[in-house]
């Protein structure tokens, strides 16, 4: 057995000896009335403002993308929008990070589809200018308006 084969056998033999309570962060059974109080009440605010604060914003995003007012087939037009689209995925990916950290499923799954969105978005410009798609009249094979 190697050296790496101990330590994960190890971490799991510790694993097993927690309960799930613990691993979520319960308060144990034990904790007097006031500290359960303290441990609900900090979950209960950092699951709730903060996070849906950055899912709507994200959101707010991905569906202002789509109304993008300006040019954006090629040169300048196309580097500014690009950017954007890194905007829409930062920031999807900034609210899948949060969600996830404050176990907030729903809003977590929202937030990779604005991730994909994203993803989506940028892979439509880049791929037919790269070779790798069929351009198209409004997806040129030029990064340049010539």
């Amino acid at each position: 057995m190697s050296e790496w084969d101990r330590k994960l056998a190890s971490i799991d033999k510790t694993l097993e000896s927690i309960s799930d309570d613990q691993l979520v962060g319960k308060a144990p059974a034990t904790a007097t009335p006031g500290e359960q109080r303290a441990v609900e009440r900090a979950r209960a605010s950092t699951n709730t403002f903060g996070v849906f604060a950055r899912l709507v914003l994200s959101v707010a995003l991905g569906i202002g993308i789509v109304f993008w007012p300006y040019a954006s087939r090629c040169g300048l037009g196309l580097l500014a929008y690009l950017g954007a689209v890194v905007v829409v995925t930062g920031s999807g990916v900034w609210s899948a990070i949060w969600t996830f950290r404050h176990r907030a499923a729903k809003a977590h799954v929202l937030s990779l589809l604005i991730v994909l969105w994203g993803l989506l978005l940028g892979a439509t410009e880049v791929l037919p200018r790269t070779g790798y798609a069929l351009p198209t009249l409004e997806h040129p094979a030029s990064w340049s308006c010539q």
